[in-house]
């Protein structure tokens, strides 16, 4: 690609094929970003975690699949979505996804292990977090301290403090909800912190289907959150995306996000995009073709 983002484009990697980042988790090691994603070969039943890395998020080598369709909760049969990773203060690597039956009625977060970010991950087992149910998950890290987002559709948005080995929870630490249906949270979430203030991010719950995605923000993760509002055009759908991750670049921000193209998964296309955090509030900034080196500017 050159260093230039074209939004709205399928990204390709070393190979020449689709890179499957749909779903995408990300994290910086060193001079390489590590990127997972749900491999959409099979559609929407499970494939893989395929692992990428990039040294400037838009050449992307592809290092081989991080977990791959087994028994279980691994089944080929099965769903497993939203993978994310996180490193542990021992150098190891815990990679965690929703992992859902095809009725979606399993509502689980499993939990996989690995000594290096390409894995091979060992798949260590799924539960509902305390007891509750847990669909689209998004991961933070803070001081040494693992976070899990989960929407719970009987309660909300949970943010959860994990254990220190990052393979369960331990406790809530707040729960979100929406204004007009506080019954429900937002789902996809995604969490980052930026001059003192942490900014939350989700979908609302329209499955395949694209929305207006919200943000809140709160000097605390404890709270109190700020009312839900929008970061993208006022029916724009999000710029007919949905959220996956908002990525912090030295000092800036860009945006992750899904296309889905229900019919044909595995060629969903991402929409990336700035970012403007600041104050307190949110922006999505459209570009038809940008750099990473003109959002550091």
């Amino acid at each position: 690609m050159s260093g230039r983002i074209r939004t709205g484009e399928l990204l390709t990697d070393d190979r020449g094929r689709i890179a499957q980042l749909h779903g995408i988790g990300i994290q910086r090691v060193g001079s390489y970003w590590y990127a997972w994603g749900e491999d959409k070969s099979a559609g929407d039943r499970f494939a893989a975690v395929a692992c990428y890395r990039s040294t400037d998020l838009t050449d992307w080598e592809y290092l081989g699949d991080a977990l791959t369709a087994g028994i279980g909760d691994l089944a080929p049969d099965r769903i497993v979505e939203r993978p994310k990773a996180l490193r542990r203060s021992d150098g190891r690597w815990v990679l965690i996804a929703h992992i859902e039956s095809a009725d979606y009625s399993d509502a689980r977060v499993g939990y996989a292990v690995a000594d290096d970010p390409h894995g091979p991950f060992e798949y260590l087992g799924s539960e509902r977090p305390l007891g509750n149910l847990s669909r689209d998950i998004g991961v933070y890290q803070e001081g040494g301290v693992g976070y899990l987002l989960s929407e719970d559709r009987d309660n909300g948005l949970h943010i959860y403090r994990l254990r220190p080995d990052y393979c369960g929870v331990e406790s809530i630490v707040a729960t979100l909800r929406q204004q007009d249906r506080p019954e429900i949270g937002y789902e996809s979430p995604t969490l980052i912190r930026h001059d003192d203030l942490y900014y939350l991010f989700g979908s609302d719950l329209t499955g395949w289907d694209l929305n207006d995605n919200k943000y809140a923000s709160a000097p605390a993760l404890e709270g109190p959150w700020s009312p839900w509002q929008d970061f993208a055009p006022a029916g724009s759908r999000t710029f007919d995306s949905q959220v996956s991750v908002v990525l912090p670049v030295e000092g800036a921000h860009v945006y992750i996000g899904d296309r889905w193209n229900r019919d044909d998964l595995a060629s969903s296309a991402p929409v990336w995009l700035p970012l403007r955090v600041e104050k307190g509030r949110a922006e999505l900034i459209w570009r038809d073709d940008w750099s990473i080196e003109e959002l550091k500017k």
